[in-house]
């Protein structure tokens, strides 16, 4: 699995990688920016990423409108519900509004701060990832 983590937090980032390590191939970049060019060029290699952790809120460009152009690339491209990235939304925020903003931008899950290995397991293996805890 081909994993991606998006923090602007360098203590989140790091912790959510070394989790995130645990069940693949693991990335991790600071803001949005970045996140979209590893997405372009995962994409342009004809390896995209099975899996997407992405902070809500970052400065310049946020979570969700990051979450936004995934998705719309992921459209352009012809790419099936099945194909496309799994997005965990990380977010500090835990009121109802941030969670439903969050998921009809398009993400499959939320995780809430501060997370842990076993929070983080449960949420990937309810999207089908075949996860053990370490």
């Amino acid at each position: 699995m081909k994993i991606l983590v998006v923090d602007d937090e360098m203590v989140s980032r790091e912790k959510m990688k070394m989790i995130m390590s645990h069940f693949g191939q693991c990335e991790a970049v600071e803001n949005g920016t970045d996140a979209m060019a590893a997405f372009a060029k995962a994409w342009e290699s004809w390896s995209p990423y099975d899996l997407i952790s992405l902070d809500v809120q970052m400065p310049q460009m946020d979570g969700l409108e990051v979450l936004g152009k995934i998705r719309g690339l992921e459209l352009e491209k012809g790419t099936s519900e099945n194909h496309r990235a799994k997005i965990v939304m990380v977010t500090a925020r835990s009121d109802k509004g941030t969670i439903v903003s969050c998921i009809q931008a398009g993400c499959n899950e939320y995780v809430v701060k501060p997370f842990d290995k076993a929070t983080v397991a449960k949420k990937l293996a309810k999207l089908g990832f075949q996860v053990h805890l370490f």
